[in-house]
């Protein structure tokens, strides 16, 4: 079974650059047809989709967010990243990774909470 978790600073300064690690156990992230996905979920809002990395390590990212958003891999650990630049307070979130098949997210990590704030 696939698991993942996500690893990272819990506060960032606004204008900063938050980095978040998903590392993946249980699964290859070059596996082919899979993809792997960051989702963010401010307080009191619903889910937010940001960008995701397949198995061939092409990208695709939330038009919203693009021109912020960098998603990359380290596929000797099994792991994959979120860089997400110039943030400001509206980028506190508790953010997930999670694998995709058929554009359907089937396993999730258990989130990890991100502040931004001085």
């Amino acid at each position: 079974q696939v698991q993942l978790q996500e690893s990272g600073p819990g506060l960032v300064k606004p204008s900063q650059t938050l980095s978040l690690t998903c590392t993946v156990s249980g699964g290859s992230i070059t596996t082919n047809y899979y993809a792997w996905s960051w989702i963010r979920q401010p307080p009191g809002k619903g889910l937010e989709w940001i960008g995701y990395i397949d198995y061939s390590g092409s990208t695709y990212y939330s038009p919203t967010l693009k021109s912020r958003t960098s998603i990359s891999r380290d596929t000797s650990k099994n792991q994959f990243t979120l860089q997400l630049s110039s943030v400001t307070p509206e980028d506190t979130a508790v953010y997930y990774c999670a694998k995709m098949e058929n554009w359907r997210m089937d396993y999730w990590g258990k989130g990890t909470l991100v502040t931004v704030s001085s």
